[in-house]
C-alpha cells in the first residue's frame, strides 16, 4: 500500500509544466541523436531536463546529485573556464596570424551583442539581464554561461539553452542571411592563400601577448582569455603534449558532460516556462542574426577597400561558433564554384571571433560593474 501511495503521489505531482519540459528534453535528445546538432551538449542538457522534471526527483534540490554538479562547477564558473582550456588546446590561430586583418571581422561579429542589449532594455529587462541576453549573440556557450551567471543567474537556463541551440543551428540560420546580403559575383570571389610561414616563436608569443594585453585593457575578461590562451600555449609549446591531449579530450569531455547535466537540471518547468524565456529565445536569435549580418556587411566594406578581391562571405565567420561558422562560409562559397576554397581565410576570422567574444563578455561585465 505504501508503494502504491508513493506511485500515486508521484503521478499526481507531475504538473503540466514538468510534462512540457520533459517533452523539451526529449526534443533536445532527438536533435542530438537524429540530427547530430551539438550532440555533446544537447544530449546531456536534454537528459538533465528530463531527470529534473520527473515527479519528486531526488536528483534536484538540497543534496541532489544534479544540484551538487551545478554548485560544484556552474555557480562558481569553474566548468566554463575548464572548457576554455580545452578549446584553446584545440584551436589553431595560425590562419589568424597569417592574416591579422581578420581581427576586424572578429570585432564586427560582436556588434549584435550590444544592439540586442539595447533592445532588451527597451523590452523591460534590467541592465544586467539585458547584457546577459545580448551575449547569446556571441554563439559561444562557455562565455554566455560565464557572463550570465555573474550578471543574471536567474536567467542562466534559458540563456544557455539558447546559446547552444543556436550554435547547433549555425548551418541553418546563417546561409539565408549571407545570401541575402551578397551578390553572386561577391560570393564567387576567389582569394589566394598566404605563403607566409608562422614560426613557432610567434605561435608561442601570441597567447602570452594576448593574455597580457587583454588582461590590462579588459580585466574582467582575464579569467576567460587566460584559460583560452593557456590551452593554446600548451598546444603551441609542444612540450606538454600529455597535458594538451588531456585538456582537449578527457578534461573537455568530462566537463562538457557535467556542464550539460547541470544546466539541464535548472530547466524546471515552473521556473522555465514563462514569457521572459520566450523573449530571451527570440532576442538571442536576433542577436545571432545581427552578428552575422554586421559581419557580412563589414566583409563587403573590406571588399570595396580591397578593390573587389575580398570575399564578403568571410565576414560571417567573425562570430564565435568555432569552427562551424567557417565551414558554413566554405560551403556557401562552393555553392557558386566547387573549386573556391575559403576555409583557411574563414578560420582566421572565426578564430578572431573566438577571442573577440571573450573580450565582448569582459566589456559587458565591466560596463555592469560585475566582479
Amino acid at each position: 500500500m505504501d508503494t502504491f501511495s508513493q506511485l500515486l503521489d508521484g503521478v499526481l505531482s507531475l504538473t503540466w509544466q514538468s510534462g512540457v519540459m520533459i517533452a523539451v528534453g526529449l526534443l533536445l535528445v532527438w536533435l542530438a541523436v537524429k540530427k547530430e546538432y551539438e550532440p555533446l551538449l544537447l544530449l546531456p542538457i536534454g537528459a538533465g531536463a528530463i531527470l529534473a522534471n520527473l515527479p519528486l526527483s531526488p536528483l534536484v534540490g538540497e543534496h541532489g546529485a544534479l544540484t551538487l554538479l551545478y554548485d560544484l562547477g556552474v555557480s562558481n564558473e569553474l566548468f566554463p573556464l575548464l572548457i576554455f582550456v580545452g578549446i584553446g588546446a584545440m584551436t589553431d590561430f595560425g590562419p589568424l596570424l597569417e592574416n591579422p586583418k581578420m581581427v576586424l571581422l572578429g570585432a564586427a561579429g560582436q556588434f549584435g551583442i550590444f544592439l540586442t542589449l539595447l533592445l532588451a532594455l527597451a523590452l523591460g529587462f534590467s541592465h544586467e539581464q539585458s547584457a546577459s541576453i545580448g551575449i547569446i549573440g556571441a554563439i559561444d556557450g562557455p562565455t554566455s554561461i560565464y557572463v550570465s551567471n555573474k550578471l543574471a543567474p536567474e536567467l542562466l537556463a534559458p540563456i544557455t539553452v539558447a546559446a547552444y541551440s543556436y550554435m547547433a543551428l549555425v548551418p541553418i540560420i546563417m546561409p539565408p542571411i549571407m545570401r541575402a546580403l551578397t551578390t553572386k559575383q561577391e560570393r564567387a570571389i576567389r582569394m589566394p592563400y598566404s605563403s607566409r610561414e608562422i614560426s613557432q616563436r610567434t605561435r608561442i608569443l601570441f597567447p602570452i601577448v594576448v593574455t597580457i594585453v587583454v588582461g590590462i585593457l579588459v580585466p574582467f575578461a582575464t579569467p576567460l582569455i587566460g584559460m583560452l590562451m593557456l590551452g593554446n600555449l600548451m598546444r603551441e609549446s609542444k612540450v606538454v603534449e600529455r597535458l594538451t591531449g588531456a585538456a582537449s579530450n578527457e578534461l573537455t569531455n568530462i566537463v562538457t558532460l557535467f556542464l550539460g547535466l547541470a544546466i539541464g537540471s535548472t530547466m524546471i518547468g515552473e521556473k522555465f516556462l514563462n514569457v521572459a524565456t520566450l523573449l530571451i529565445l527570440l532576442l538571442g536569435l536576433i542577436a545571432f542574426c545581427l552578428d552575422t549580418a554586421v559581419g557580412v556587411l563589414f566583409g563587403k566594406l573590406m571588399n570595396v577597400l580591397s578593390g573587389g578581391t575580398f570575399n564578403p562571405l568571410i565576414g560571417a565567420a567573425g562570430i564565435s561558433a568555432f569552427p562551424m561558422a567557417a565551414r558554413v562560409v566554405q560551403r556557401e562559397a562552393q555553392r557558386e564554384h566547387f573549386d573556391n576554397f575559403l576555409l583557411m581565410h574563414a578560420m582566421g576570422a572565426n578564430a578572431a571571433g573566438q577571442v573577440a567574444s571573450v573580450v565582448a563578455g569582459g566589456v559587458l561585465l565591466a560596463l555592469m560593474g560585475a566582479g
